[in-house]
Parts: C-alpha cells; sequence; structure tokens
C-alpha cells in the first residue's frame, strides 16, 4: 500500500501565473467563454519523496471558502500534471473511489454510485511525467474529464460534481491539497 504525503504551495491572494516544481499555472484560464482566475495550486508526494501531481484550481469567483467553491454555480476548472510514472490506472482508480467515497456522506455515494464507477473507468491508462488529467465543470452541463488529451465524457448535473470537488478540497480532502487548492 502506498502512503502517501500532501504538501502545498499556494500564494497570498488569487493574482498571477504560479510555478510549482517546474509546472507553471497561468493566472488566468479562459473555458467555455468565461475567464477563470488561479484559485490556488497544490502538490503531492509519496513516501515523502516521489513526486506525484501537481494541480492548479480555476473558478470564475476565487475563493477561500471550500463550500462556496463546492456548491457555487460557477465554470470550474482543475488541471492535474502528472510528474510519475507510478501512478498506474489502477492506482488512480482504486484511489479515486477510497477517497470519493471517504469524503461524501453515504447516502450520496450509494445515489451516485454509478457515476462513481463511470468516472472511476476513465481513468484507465497509467500516468507519466508531462501527462495531463483536467476536469471541467459548467453549470446546466456537468463535469467532463480530459485525460491524457483524450475527452472522456460528461457526467451530467451538478451533484457529482459537488461530490467531486469535495473529494478535491472538501473537510475529508487530503489537508495540504484542501489547503493549496483554496489558496489558503
Amino acid at each position: 500500500m502506498i502512503v502517501l504525503v500532501s504538501i502545498c504551495f499556494s500564494g497570498i491572494g488569487f493574482a498571477g501565473d504560479k510555478e510549482i516544481l517546474g509546472v507553471t499555472f497561468p493566472g488566468e484560464k479562459v473555458i467555455a467563454g468565461k475567464t477563470l482566475k488561479l484559485n490556488g495550486v497544490a502538490y503531492r508526494k509519496a513516501f515523502g519523496i516521489v513526486k506525484v501531481f501537481v494541480s492548479g484550481l480555476y473558478l470564475e469567483k476565487p475563493t477561500h471558502d471550500a463550500k462556496e467553491a463546492i456548491e457555487s454555480e460557477q465554470v470550474k476548472y482543475l488541471m492535474t500534471h502528472y510528474l510519475t510514472n507510478k501512478a498506474t490506472a489502477k492506482k488512480l482508480r482504486d484511489g479515486f473511489i477510497k477517497e470519493i467515497e471517504k469524503c461524501n456522506p453515504p447516502d450520496m455515494v450509494q445515489t451516485h454510485q454509478a457515476d462513481i464507477e463511470k468516472y472511476a473507468s476513465w481513468l484507465d491508462k497509467d500516468m507519466a511525467p508531462g501527462l495531463i488529467s483536467a476536469s471541467t465543470y459548467i453549470p446546466g452541463k456537468g463535469l467532463t474529464l480530459e485525460y491524457q488529451g483524450e475527452l472522456r465524457g460528461t457526467i451530467s448535473g451538478s451533484a457529482f460534481a459537488q461530490m467531486y470537488y469535495r473529494y478535491n478540497f472538501g473537510k475529508k480532502a487530503k489537508k495540504n491539497i484542501r489547503k493549496g487548492l483554496l489558496g489558503l
């Protein structure tokens, strides 16, 4: 079993480009015709030494408040840039299912089990340095995953998207990742 240590960097405020472990996140991105601002960045290490990934969260209306970031109906974009070839498809799928179930209420997990399984099934290729996973939430449409440059699909509605963001930066999410993405 892999023991993960999460470490993050965050800046003060929400302005400007951020560089973390050689990956630069622009201060703004245009997604679905909306200008999003970089809300925060974080990185994750396994065993305290293996650099796994860096992530950047973009929001139309940046916030340090997790509830607002999770529940607000605005365009949201989360980009994850992988730094290792140790992030196998099996580890990614299993880790996603375990963490999304841990970070969300059991009744919600049960109601959305098919969506959880569908999203996990899209994590079907090993990651390697330089490969990217990106999720985009568009109000009225749902959460879309682009994985290694391929559009994998969209899970409609806002309920699964909120579960996904709760898994990334809700109260039970990995503390340092949560703090980094929320710019704390």
